[in-house]
């Protein structure tokens, strides 16, 4: 996986939260957390819809956004990347409109790994 291009993910604030090796998405620590598609449609872990992946980049969602939306089937799980030891400084982010939210600092729990989240599914 280190053949692709990381790209850091920042939340509205300018800090680093996450990294997109498309098509996987990454935390900080470097574990798998979700799928980005190629209609910028970002996923968790568990294949629910988590938001929409902004050009800044960001991840963000309507705040009356429906949890109703039909769950994919994600990848196979990828392994863990190295984080890069620098970071490119964070663009100049616009203010968000009044309807999205930016999922990275209100809803950080909407990507998890697959071995923690309180949304995850019971193993059994």
């Amino acid at each position: 996986m280190s053949q692709h291009r990381i790209i850091p993910v920042y939340s509205s604030p300018g800090e680093v939260e996450a990294f997109l090796v498309f098509p996987y998405l990454f935390n900080r620590s470097g574990e798998w957390i979700g799928c980005v598609t190629a209609q910028r449609e970002v996923y968790s872990v568990m294949g629910s819809y988590v938001g929409s992946l902004t050009n800044d980049p960001r991840i963000v969602r309507k705040r009356s956004e429906s949890d109703l939306r039909p769950h994919i089937k994600v990848a196979p799980p990828p392994g863990r990347i190295n984080i890069p030891a620098s970071l490119p400084l964070a663009p100049m982010m616009s203010d968000l409109p009044l309807g999205l939210v930016d999922v990275l600092v209100e809803e950080p729990e909407r990507l998890h790994t697959l071995d923690s989240g309180e949304l995850r599914e019971d193993m059994d």
